[in-house]
């Protein structure tokens, strides 16, 4: 029997990368998934490449209005989310002395307030045995030029993470974080680096993983499957590196 019959999943950002990696396989294993995006054409795009067991709704993660709303249609149309997936985010790359206030507060409110208030505002709608999954980045272990106030973000959702999961596990809901290393997906180009920078910063990261290449979003979403799983019954709390061997070697 699939391993997340019958439970609703929820997975913010989930119209590309890893957000819809993960969300094409809680569908394979029964979910119900509600995706969410900031752009309806790459929702509607998103949902159709899923199936029928998918649906949309547009929503910016740093806008408070908008995760109200989408709480809300949630408890009309499901009534309860067993699976919450926090995976919508930026990661504005700049040397530390280069880096303008805009993306600062670009990276906060979408990567710290945006997921902080997620959690916050679907918890009533989450009962015990819900699980939930937040995406941090191995970006938070060590000092990576260029990523000061990414990673400063991911370490705020790494603190987040940690103390929901000592709050909420008397309630029987489980938190935990998935921390990619270097996944091929178009978070860096969304970035605004040019296509030199990235292949540039891709040979680099590449030399220092132990692994040697790259991880792709269905590696990420098998961990996030996992996380959300009866697999995980006693995993709370944990960071889970899904590197390469990455880490390891920089931090």
């Amino acid at each position: 029997m699939s391993k997340l019959n019958n439970k609703i999943a929820v997975v913010t950002g989930g119209n590309s990368g890893i957000g819809l990696a993960t969300a094409k396989r809680f569908v394979a294993e029964g979910a119900k998934v509600i995706i969410t995006g900031r752009r309806k054409e790459a929702v509607d795009e998103a949902v159709a490449s899923i199936g029928s067991a998918a649906s949309g709704i547009v929503a910016d993660a740093a806008n408070l209005a908008d995760t109200d709303r989408m709480i809300a249609q949630i408890r009309q149309t499901h009534g309860r989310i067993d699976v919450l997936f926090v995976n919508a985010g930026v990661a504005p790359f700049a040397p530390f002395a280069e880096t303008d206030e805009s993306s600062f507060d670009q990276a906060f409110d979408i990567n710290v307030k945006g997921l902080f208030f997620t959690l916050q505002k679907a918890l009533p709608l989450m009962n015990a045995g819900a699980t939930v999954i937040l995406t941090a980045s191995v970006a938070h272990k060590g000092g990576y030029p260029g990523a000061s106030v990414y990673a400063a973000s991911k370490a705020a959702v790494r603190s987040i993470g940690q103390t929901a999961a000592a709050e909420l596990a008397p309630k029987g809901i489980r938190v935990n974080l998935l921390s990619p290393g270097p996944i091929e997906t178009p978070i860096f180009g969304k970035a605004g680096l040019s296509q030199e920078a990235i292949e540039g910063i891709g040979k680099k990261m590449t030399a220092g993983i132990p692994l040697g290449r790259f991880g792709t979003p269905d590696e990420m979403a098998n961990v996030a499957f996992f996380l959300a799983s009866d697999e995980s019954s006693y995993v709370t709390g944990a960071d889970i590196q899904a590197d390469g061997g990455y880490s390891q070697t920089v931090a």
